[in-house]
């Protein structure tokens, strides 16, 4: 009885206040606040909303739902909290769809504990409110949150659908919530939706499980381009660019044309594996894409790292908008290139039209010094990048600097710099100094580095062969045996030297002390054939490049089947005159190889362009884009 008593005297005024407004001034108030709701005049509305609110009155959740649009456009947190307080005023309740509207307004705001706290207040909550707080857990990377919310979802008996499924799966980090999640999406017979699909496809990519991706994808015939996207994409994130470009083929056969996201993914593929000519062939579908922002970023980044520098400058050229990624990508494929001089220049460019640098454009810029030997340019960029562009330094600048100074002769300063870094030296940045002392024939330090590369990373067999190398030019063969003894007993094998060309849009792989090739046998004897040729001219095998315990003819024969030379005598036999021979190399070229390229570009009269894991090699009329430094 009392409790009524109470809720009567709390009840008057606003009873009073309803008698002596008429229900003609109630419609006419209820009309302005809607009009201007939907003009969506803010101010305005929220002073006829407090109006409305003294006098007891609401209007209908189509209009509410215009004001809180009206909030979310303006960004008005304050304003969006006037409403929400207006719509549990005096112990009112929003119908179930305003709520979730004001859940969503919550969410935009990025304030997820008020989104929260209007979920928790609803008496009966939809799929709908469940899949938008599940997604803004998810967005947010609170995975764990998300995952929760599912489970407390499926307990009250609410079905997710579509959207929720593919909201959690694209923030998972663990491959055993992605299982659970799969069990679930089949149960619930949701396994052929195309967004559902698509997000395991991209989820499970994304954990470096491409097959299982795979697996997804072939359990039906997809009829939607946004599966295709998926999984090219997938293959192309986790390097199998064969299988991406294979998986293209497929959908351009299925009749399916080719969107921006495939393209990209179409792209990076031809990148990793240097496929100019197919990557100018996925230009051509680019065309209608031209001011495509990501594209073109992603041409110019493929035409760079294929060796093909007017192309890139093409595509960047006539770009007419650029962003920080398109002037980093541009700086650094020159420098990797041997274009440092052009790299700094476009660096002036690129600050002059005030795009401010990021880290990736710092260490193009300091990259091209270090290929270039520019030493004091290299210190100012490097001294004055916090103080110009707030930029602290990370492993690969200090490793750009590391191998400058290495290559200039100062090992004192660049073993200084190493054990200055802020960050912990990693096996990179010891093998960046190992280089610079094979460089300048430091053989203790040398020593010393790879010591340090292999304590940080037991299994890495290129420094095994590094210090193997180090001990046969000191004609330590106990050494070596020793080492090799080490490699043995932890199953470490070199990795043979490989090269790939490509003729006619096949790939051709020569690998040293491979005869697997078809026409190997005519290789080899026009291959000796050329090196008879250049010993005319003076050519001389530089037999110091094979550090191992042999004499004579065996070091020039080991040197004679190096695999880029096999590749470019198979260049010169198949390719047409004109036409420049492109290889890419696994591992570093050697100095012989490097003489040897120059005299055939000159004695050929071919254009050859060979990228190994560093850098570019660009040989024309006897000289090398490197500049003999490198």
């Amino acid at each position: 009885m009392k409790s009524l008593t109470t809720k009567l005297k709390l009840l008057r005024p606003v009873l009073t206040s309803l008698c002596s407004y008429s229900s003609t001034d109630q419609t006419l108030l209820l009309n302005e606040f809607t009009r201007f709701c939907y003009q969506r005049d803010l101010p305005k509305a929220l002073r006829v909303m407090d109006t409305l609110q003294s006098h007891g009155l609401w209007a209908d959740s189509a209009t509410y739902s215009e004001l809180i649009k009206c909030c979310m456009s303006h960004r008005a947190v304050h304003e969006g909290n006037l409403v929400r307080r207006h719509l549990y005023f005096n112990g009112h309740q929003p119908m179930l769809f305003l709520a979730n509207v004001l859940i969503n307004m919550y969410v935009k705001f990025n304030l997820l504990t008020d989104a929260h706290n209007v979920f928790d207040e609803m008496p009966l909550r939809n799929v709908v409110s469940w899949t938008t707080m599940i997604s803004a857990y998810s967005k947010s990377k609170q995975q764990q949150k998300a995952l929760e919310l599912l489970v407390s979802m499926l307990r009250e008996g609410v079905r997710p659908n579509v959207y929720t499924y593919s909201s959690v799966l694209r923030s998972c980090e663990e491959m055993s919530d992605v299982r659970m999640l799969h069990c679930g999406i089949i149960k619930e017979g949701l396994e052929s939706d195309v967004f559902v699909r698509s997000a395991l496809i991209d989820v499970f990519a994304k954990l470096g499980e491409p097959e299982d991706a795979l697996s997804v994808f072939d359990e039906m015939v997809t009829g939607d381009a946004i599966v295709w996207n998926s999984i090219i994409g997938g293959f192309a994130q986790n390097s199998k660019n064969d299988e991406a470009l294979k998986l293209f083929k497929r959908m351009k056969r299925a009749g399916f044309t080719a969107e921006q996201a495939t393209l990209t993914s179409v792209l990076r593929a031809c990148t990793g594996l240097t496929l100019l000519e197919l990557g100018m062939q996925a230009h051509v579908h680019i065309v209608k894409y031209d001011q495509d922002l990501i594209l073109n970023n992603a041409l110019v980044d493929m035409y760079c790292k294929c060796g093909s520098l007017d192309d890139a400058r093409r595509v960047f050229n006539g770009m007419k908008e650029r962003d920080v990624i398109t002037w980093s990508t541009m700086i650094s494929g020159l420098a990797q290139n041997g274009y440092s001089q052009e790299a700094l220049e476009l660096f002036e460019s690129m600050k002059a039209s005030g795009t401010k640098p990021n880290y990736i454009t710092i260490v193009g810029v300091l990259f091209a010094c270090s290929h270039a030997g520019l030493l004091e340019d290299g210190w100012y960029y490097f001294r004055s990048m916090k103080k110009l562009y707030g930029i602290d330094p990370v492993r690969e600048h200090y490793g750009c600097m590391i191998d400058l100074l290495g290559k200039a002769g100062k090992l004192d300063d660049a073993v200084k710099l190493l054990n200055e870094m802020e960050c912990e030296p990693d096996a990179v940045t010891w093998r960046t100094l190992l280089g610079a002392c094979r460089v300048q024939g430091n053989m203790v330090l040398a020593e010393y580095a790879a010591k340090k590369v292999i304590e940080l990373d037991p299994d890495d067999a290129g420094t095994y062969t590094v210090l193997s190398n180090i001990y046969a030019n000191s004609q330590k063969w106990d050494s070596v045996e020793e080492i090799r003894t080490r490699m043995r007993d932890r199953g470490i094998k070199k990795e043979p030297g490989c090269s790939w060309i490509e003729v006619n849009k096949n790939i051709h792989a020569f690998i040293i002390g491979d005869e697997s090739h078809p026409l190997i046998v005519e290789v080899k004897e026009k291959l000796k054939q050329l090196i008879d040729r250049m010993i005319g001219i003076g050519y001389v095998p530089e037999t110091n490049f094979v550090l191992q315990d042999l004499e004579g003819e065996q070091m020039e024969d080991s040197l004679r089947h190096h695999s880029e030379k096999l590749a470019l005598t198979f260049g010169l036999m198949t390719l047409p005159l004109g036409k420049v021979i492109r290889i890419r190399k696994n591992l570093r070229i050697c100095g012989d190889c490097h003489v040897f390229f120059k005299l055939a570009s000159k004695l050929e009269n071919r254009s050859v362009v060979i990228r190994d894991p560093i850098r570019y090699h660009h040989f024309e009329d006897g000289k090398c884009s490197c500049g003999d430094y490198w």
